[in-house]
């Protein structure tokens, strides 16, 4: 198997990214999670260029490391000063790391325009620099920003840089797609003719304002690069970097490439996901390999062919990179999808209704407004209910909403907004009340079931509420149109969804969490309270 070096740059390139932030220790803490992947370098930041960066660099060397090697990044030395009186040079030893990246500009625009130096002494500033490292540090990367515009605009000279590093000791020469505009196939042909040339170890860094990062790394593998630098969920400045949550997979399971530890391929989805935690972002379900709905099925047909064969629907097994199989029930769906999705929660497939019946209910309800992609829990219940098999929990006997608009126009006076919500429920032969507050009617009637509930079941006590969606479904009835409402509640370990469809959104609210909570208390194994024999 070729070994392909990968390279992560999330902790540098990756925080460059728009909404993107890690205190010391998320750094930390992503570092020992790349480590424990098997990543072969990390690079943790820009030694000199911020207080956060010189933290981690000292934190790091306290931590062990493993399989990792953490590298620091930075930039040639500046024209007009020797390597040794280099602020940030000193700042790249000072960080004791066995691998330093250096970027330089390797293109003749960027030299003349950008740090407004002679042809020459860009090469001098790469030559320099290299050479100064590689006589003081382990390893040193060389960075080729913009080598791929600067090709296009003068090959010679963007040649003429690598060769400066490569004099100097470089011990990889990465070629930079900087501006995330370079083709596939113009990637492949640079990147053979820089390794025939130079015979040194080359490597990509790729970003993706093209939408073509993870191609060009992928291509440049093809054709003789052994190193690949990107981010996790493709982080990074603008458009993002190459993604290697899709170029490690492909690598691994496509091209016959060794990257990671053996086995740890199958941690890729939590990766992927626990880094979207830490930053603040919802995964994109869209994701390819991680993503929730990357082996979601839909149409009757393929779920019926799934059955059967998951190649027949499935480039790779979901379970490869620790992801798994979803298949969702709507209005296109077929017979297949329904015995799949009873299988899978484990309810009776003999007896009550048909499955056509099931179904036939399913896309009624779909025509009304409902939709079950997103509301799985709703879908469980349905399936249960349809059969005699739901368990009810708590009736209702009184849900009272008061919401109090003060008068804006009225200056000195309370205008507060007040709601409030008086919930009465029978648990088996015991009735119970409360009253609650809230920012709105189903804020406040959320906050009383919430209270109710867990009083009589502390298993929902963890249960809260992380996601809240009003879909209006027929915009030209005006006030009165029909409303969808999703709901996506936790408990701390799992997350699922459930649907309230009604021309009222307060009702359509309180049949989604109504929904909720059961399929929490189901899930848990609860048992219903039981009204006596006696009564």
């Amino acid at each position: 198997m070729q070994r392909v070096h990968i390279y992560d740059t999330t902790l540098r390139d990756g925080t460059q990214g728009e909404g993107v932030q890690l205190s010391v220790a998320e750094k930390i803490q992503v570092a020992h999670m790349l480590d424990e992947m098997g990543v072969g370098y990390i690079e943790g930041g820009w030694p000199g260029s911020n207080p956060r960066d010189e933290q981690f660099f000292e934190l790091a060397r306290k931590e062990r490391f493993t399989r990792s090697k953490i590298t620091a990044f930075g930039s040639t030395r500046r024209a007009g000063i020797p390597c040794e009186q280099d602020p940030s040079l000193r700042a790249l030893l000072e960080a004791e790391v066995p691998a330093v990246t250096i970027f330089g500009k390797s293109s003749l625009f960027q030299a003349q325009e950008i740090l407004r130096v002679s042809p020459e002494a860009n090469l001098e500033l790469i030559h320099d620099t290299v050479s100064f490292l590689k006589a003081r540090v382990g390893e040193v990367i060389y960075d080729a920003e913009h080598f791929f515009d600067g090709a296009a605009e003068d090959e010679s000279y963007a040649m003429r840089c690598l060769e400066a590093a490569a004099q100097a000791g470089a011990d990889f020469l990465v070629l930079c797609d900087t501006n995330g505009g370079t083709m596939p196939w113009v990637v492949g042909e640079l990147t053979q003719r820089v390794l025939a040339r130079f015979g040194v170890p080359v490597g990509i860094h790729a970003h993706n304002d093209a939408e073509l990062g993870v191609a060009n790394s992928l291509d440049a593998v093809r054709h003789g690069a052994t190193m690949v630098q990107g981010t996790i969920n493709g982080y990074g400045e603008r458009c993002g970097n190459g993604n290697l949550i899709s170029v490690l997979p492909a690598l691994e399971l496509k091209m016959g490439c060794q990257c990671l530890e053996p086995g740890k391929l199958a941690e890729l989805t939590r990766l992927a996901h626990t880094f979207d935690e830490i930053v603040n972002n919802q995964p994109l379900a869209r994701q390819p390999y991680v993503g929730r709905s990357a082996f979601a099925h839909k149409a009757g047909v393929h779920v019926n062919a799934v059955m059967k064969n998951p190649a027949s629907y499935e480039h790779i097994a979901p379970e490869a990179v620790g992801n798994h199989r979803r298949v969702l029930v709507s209005d296109l769906s077929g017979r297949s999808n329904l015995t799949y999705k009873a299988a899978e929660y484990g309810l009776q497939s003999e007896g009550g209704p048909s499955t056509a019946e099931v179904l036939d209910r399913i896309k009624q309800l779909e025509n009304e407004g409902y939709q079950f992609e997103g509301a799985e829990a709703s879908l469980k219940l349905l399936l249960a209910e349809a059969r005699g098999e739901r368990a009810r929990y708590f009736q209702v006997l009184e849900a009272d909403v008061n919401t109090v608009l003060a008068d804006a126009l009225r200056p000195g006076e309370d205008n507060s907004v007040r709601t409030r919500a008086v919930l009465r429920v029978q648990f088996g032969d015991r009735e119970a009340s409360t009253v609650a507050h809230g920012n709105g009617p189903v804020d406040a009637l959320g906050r009383a079931l919430h209270r109710l509930l867990r009083g009589q079941y502390p298993e929902v006590g963890e249960v809260r509420l992380v996601d809240y969606k009003v879909r209006i479904m027929n915009s030209s009835d005006g006030t009165g149109a029909q409303v969808r409402v999703l709901i996506r509640a936790t408990d701390g370990e799992r997350t699922w969804g459930t649907v309230g469809v009604s021309t009222n959104v307060v009702e359509a609210s309180w049949n989604a969490m109504v929904d909720s909570y059961e399929h929490k208390l189901i899930e848990a194994g609860v048992q219903p309270e039981q009204v006596s024999a006696a009564e």
